[in-house]
């Protein structure tokens, strides 16, 4: 008898070891396992999840101009030399592949405006943007951001820069965010590392939709992620975006998302605290929080939602709590019906693991540490 319960008790040391190692990130798996990766780099594309999609259509394949950056100076925004950043973001038609040379630190004089069908590729070297000016989309598709260290980004008044494929483009103001997206759709921020900007980090905003925000370490700040522009802004109705695999803190005081009038599926992140609150918004959003680990701080606000009922309907809202695990005394209130669901198509979906995989799963959350035999 003894020897039959030692034998089971080994089996199921086994099966839980086995359930331990079963949880992947999805977009991880799909292409860290390549030892290869840096001579097939566009295989990145393929691996986007979440409601941006597969990204390899419209940046790999046939037609793609691979550019390496040579140059880390951004002297002037209206005529970009070759070899920098700008150049390839801005004054390239088509399809291209932006990686880097070497470790460099662009500050950028003005903001950098990404043209449709770019991915820039930090993997592999330390490549900083910082001190003033940071990246924007507008009105443009097909946008991969992944590798970057974003940070001190600072507001910008109004100015010409550079714009989509050799175009001058006229700017108002910017506020200083790391990532701002206006207009823009098929956008795929993933494995960056953005903190201490003087307005926000991630911001989704004027009609934006289809993005995935995954894999990235968000610290140091406090208005961490907008979704939607304004209360009166109901074009983002339409906004969907997925928030996936992050690490949120230490140090984040809010907006982890705060979002307007559109959904957002927020799935299999780390939250290490924050201070007013971690999930929140205004203008009846859906609001889907699966398979979460939320650390609430030690002490102050244990809540983490927050709502700005601007329709005087909360019943009107769809913002609940599915499989999330709450510790330090951390508590979801749920609105509305359980009804938001992301009803993603094939090349949208993924599954989501269950909560106590997240910290294996956000552990490599940020920019990656390649090493010289090409492991990543």
């Amino acid at each position: 008898m003894a020897t039959v319960t030692k034998h089971s008790a080994l089996v199921l040391i086994f099966v839980n070891l086995l359930a331990l190692t079963s949880a992947n990130n999805a977009i991880d798996n799909c292409w860290r396992k390549n030892p290869q990766w840096r001579r097939n780099r566009p295989q990145l594309a393929t691996c986007s999840v979440g409601f941006a999609g597969k990204m390899s259509s419209g940046n790999a394949g046939r037609g793609l101009i691979r550019y390496v950056v040579t140059n880390p100076s951004d002297e002037n925004p209206l005529s970009p030399k070759p070899g920098t950043l700008r150049y390839g973001a801005s004054m390239i038609k088509g399809k291209v592949w932006i990686t880097f040379q070497r470790d460099m630190r662009i500050t950028l004089q003005k903001p950098l405006l990404i043209s449709s069908f770019t991915a820039i590729d930090g993997r592999g070297v330390s490549v900083h943007i910082a001190g003033n000016a940071c990246l924007v989309v507008v009105h443009a598709s097909n946008v991969i951001i992944h590798g970057l260290h974003i940070h001190h980004c600072r507001a910008q008044g109004p100015s010409s820069v550079m714009g989509s494929e050799g175009n001058v483009v006229s700017m108002g103001q910017a506020d200083g965010d790391a990532i701002r997206l206006v207009g823009a759709r098929k956008i795929w921020i993933d494995h960056n590392t953005l903190y201490q900007c003087q307005d926000g980090l991630v911001d989704v905003t004027r009609g934006s939709t289809e993005v995935t925000v995954s894999n990235n370490w968000f610290r140091d700040q406090d208005k961490v992620m907008l979704l939607g522009h304004d209360d009166g802004y109901s074009m983002d109705k339409n906004m969907k975006v997925t928030v996936i695999y992050n690490h949120f803190g230490p140090n984040c005081n809010q907006r982890m998302p705060r979002i307007r009038h559109g959904y957002a599926h927020v799935a299999n992140n780390l939250f290490r605290g924050w201070t007013q609150y971690a999930i929140g918004g205004s203008m009846s959003p859906s609001v889907k929080s699966e398979a979460n680990i939320f650390i609430a701080p030690k002490s102050g606000n244990k809540e983490v939602t927050w709502r700005m009922d601007t329709v005087g309907n909360k019943n009107s809202w769809k913002f609940y709590s599915v499989g999330d695990v709450f510790e330090n005394g951390a508590s979801f209130t749920g609105t509305g019906f359980m009804g938001a669901n992301p009803n993603y198509n094939p090349q949208q979906n993924f599954k989501v693991a269950n909560a106590k995989f997240v910290r294996s799963l956000t552990s490599s959350a940020g920019v990656l540490r390649c090493t010289k035999r090409s492991k990543c």
